[in-house]
């Protein structure tokens, strides 16, 4: 079977940056991209079935021409097809933002419902402002862990991106007070505080040793921080180029807050 990476697309400016980092990321990764375009299934539709698809493989084809691009039109719910077709995929990608919204800023109905049930990893691109470039990989590549119980899913997609970009990587545990500690009517010592943050940097060093000696050439930077996960990944994304998480390290609610507010794409990783 083609080792393929599939990319969704519609009639959006949101929509041609996905396709665009999609193509960026099939050559980065040496693999065929399968562009798919989903109508309603009546087939109904203000223009012609094939018209975006045609569109969007001529351009990706001019633009990048050592990659193999494919076309598909195909009708039904489009969470419910691209799931469908990227089943097998090494990674779906999609745009992030919806059509409502100011300046069309919300997240996706599609977007939100890949993130729950994809079963490929899933790249989700914010669209480029109007006038520039579409989005390539540029920066560090952040990840979100539990040190206690880390996701290999999203560890492995991580490191290995960072691999190909040639980019740092960002590996962020976010932890909290013990629940006495919280409860409590006195202040938590200094002395207090700093005892339990050291338990939890050597969980993340234990966490990343494996991977750190999978990954030699990958430079690492450990950051445990007194937050929320959701507050930690939102955070790291307004400097990063890429923002991974594991869908069961990242809770439905944390999950959400993420997409919501993300600083860049954000790669959504199931956990096997």
């Amino acid at each position: 079977m083609e080792r393929v990476i599939v990319a969704g697309v519609d009639r959006s400016d949101h929509s041609r940056a996905a396709a665009h980092r999609a193509a960026h990321e099939a050559l980065v990764r040496g693999l065929a991209l399968r562009v798919v375009h989903v109508t309603p299934a009546d087939g109904r539709g203000p223009y012609r079935r094939d018209a975006v698809v045609d569109r969007t493989v001529a351009e990706l084809t001019g633009r990048y021409p050592a990659l193999t691009v494919r076309g598909a039109c195909l009708a039904g719910a489009p969470a419910e097809v691209l799931r469908s077709a990227g089943r097998d995929a090494e990674l779906v990608v999609a745009g992030l933002r919806g059509e409502g919204g100011p300046g069309g800023t919300a997240v996706g109905s599609t977007a939100s419902a890949l993130a729950s049930g994809c079963a490929a990893p899933l790249l989700l691109v914010p669209g480029a402002r109007r006038g520039t470039a579409p989005p390539r990989h540029r920066g560090t590549v952040a990840v979100g862990l539990d040190a206690r119980d880390p996701a290999a899913g999203a560890l492995g997609f991580a490191f290995e991106a960072a691999r190909l970009h040639g980019a740092p990587l960002h590996a962020v545990h976010a932890w909290a007070l013990p629940a006495g500690a919280v409860r409590s009517s006195f202040a938590v010592s200094e002395r207090d505080r700093a005892t339990w943050e050291d338990h939890e940097v050597n969980l993340l060093s234990d966490a990343l040793r494996p991977w750190r000696g999978k990954y030699p050439e990958v430079d690492v930077v450990e950051d445990v921080v007194l937050f929320t996960p959701a507050q930690a990944l939102v955070h790291v994304s307004a400097d990063s180029a890429l923002v991974v998480a594991g869908r069961r390290t990242a809770s439905g609610a944390t999950l959400a807050v993420l997409l919501e507010h993300a600083g860049c794409p954000v790669a959504v990783v199931p956990v096997r």
